[in-house]
């Protein structure tokens, strides 16, 4: 069995990580949202300003490379922490001016509704604030790769300055939540996100990006590789940090959706549910090995399978993971799996002896380098039959 992440694979992440960064901006500079000095908030930008405030947010891609390496996998997950860390930056700015309030602030969940009473007083105050992005891996970065840390981490900040125990910058909080509700009607556009989510978008100028991914090879080529492996007896599944809609849609526009088993396509929509039946368990999604073993058990098995299976999984020596981060590394070793790391991610080249030193079994410079990897391993295996002397009884 192959299972094959998504993004940085199959499909470039551009398009996901700039929705990432114009979310940041929204929750910054909207009316709707804190609504501080700055900048000029549209929700139609052209690609040039999308360029910009991308470059801006991720600090040249020094910020994502860090997220990244870190095994932060989700784009809700880097809106939230992007987006937290500037707003208890924020709130530590106007304590010194209003203790009480955000002291009451730390106690409440942080819904839409909140972030703009902030913002109101941040204006009466006259505070200035001028977020420094690249201050993030300075203050949050420590020694753990799980994303779980990461955000627990924007509580404890808070805390350290306020004395308030804290934890409304906590995954699946409120004000996670909005950051995920922003990212979907940039990414969805306005008919997709009614449909999707049942909520009435903020901006519905928004055009989405869910129509405009770009794919990391030709998919003719993409599919052959495919087919090929699938002559070969191997089942192809599926697990992705992206939502299903998200994972659905672009890979049948191109052709390739129907390569794969639809009982192995898992996505970060089964992992919310997933995470909504067993909060304790949160968060399932990656580097958290759920998706990939759901997707081995396959989705028609219960999520109790898949969240109270023992490691290594038992079978694991037959599943090859193919994936583009340290998310997925973790998670295929954790499982005891072979994983194959692709160099199509954001980081490049620049990630191999990263994936040299974490020991991946295999790197390989594209997803199409797959197929005579394939082919190899068929042919050692079948020269290893060939010497190996035969057992008598």
């Amino acid at each position: 069995m192959i299972l094959f992440d998504v993004d940085g694979v199959l499909l470039s992440e551009k398009r996901c990580f700039d929705t990432t960064c114009l979310s940041v901006w929204e929750l910054l500079y909207s009316p709707y949202a804190l609504g501080i000095a700055g900048e000029d908030f549209h929700p139609t930008p052209d690609e040039e300003t999308i360029n910009r405030i991308r470059q801006d947010i991720l600090d040249e891609e020094r910020i994502l490379n860090w997220l990244k390496s870190r095994g932060v996998n989700s784009n809700w997950d880097m809106a939230a922490l992007l987006f937290s860390f500037q707003l208890q930056e924020l709130l530590k700015q106007l304590m010194e001016k209003q203790p009480d309030y955000v002291t009451a602030v730390l106690r409440k969940p942080l819904n839409r509704d909140a972030i703009q009473r902030i913002g109101k007083i941040v204006r009466e105050e006259e505070l200035a604030f001028d977020p420094d992005y690249g201050k993030v891996i300075e203050v949050v970065n420590d020694e753990s790769v799980d994303r779980l840390d990461l955000l627990s981490r924007i509580n404890q900040l808070a805390e350290e300055w306020s004395g308030v125990k804290t934890q409304v910058f906590s995954h699946g909080s409120a004000l996670w939540n909005l950051c995920r509700d922003v990212y979907q009607e940039w990414y969805l556009g306005k008919d997709q996100y009614k449909k999707q989510e049942n909520k009435t978008p903020v901006y519905p100028e928004k055009a989405g990006f869910l129509e405009q991914e770009i794919p990391l090879a030709e998919p003719k080529e993409i599919r052959s590789m495919l087919d090929q492996l699938i002559r070969r007896g191997i089942e192809l599944g599926v697990g992705t940090g992206r939502p299903d809609l998200e994972t659905k849609v672009p890979l049948a526009s191109l052709g390739l959706l129907e390569a794969f088993d639809s009982n192995r396509i898992v996505t970060a929509s089964d992992v919310v549910r997933a995470e909504e039946i067993y909060p304790d368990h949160a968060p399932l999604g990656k580097p958290h090995p759920f998706t990939y073993v759901k997707a081995f058990f396959g989705r028609k098995t219960s999520d109790t399978r898949s969240v109270a299976v023992r490691f290594p999984l038992s079978g694991a020596k037959r599943v090859l993971i193919v994936g583009d981060s340290v998310a997925d590394l973790l998670a295929a070793q954790r499982m005891g799996c072979h994983f194959a790391a692709v160099l199509t991610g954001p980081s490049g080249q620049k990630a191999r002896d990263t994936f040299e030193e974490m020991q991946a079994d295999y790197i390989l410079d594209h997803v199409l380098d797959l197929l005579p990897l394939i082919e190899r391993l068929e042919t050692e295996s079948r020269k290893k039959q060939v010497t190996e002397p035969t057992e008598i009884d």
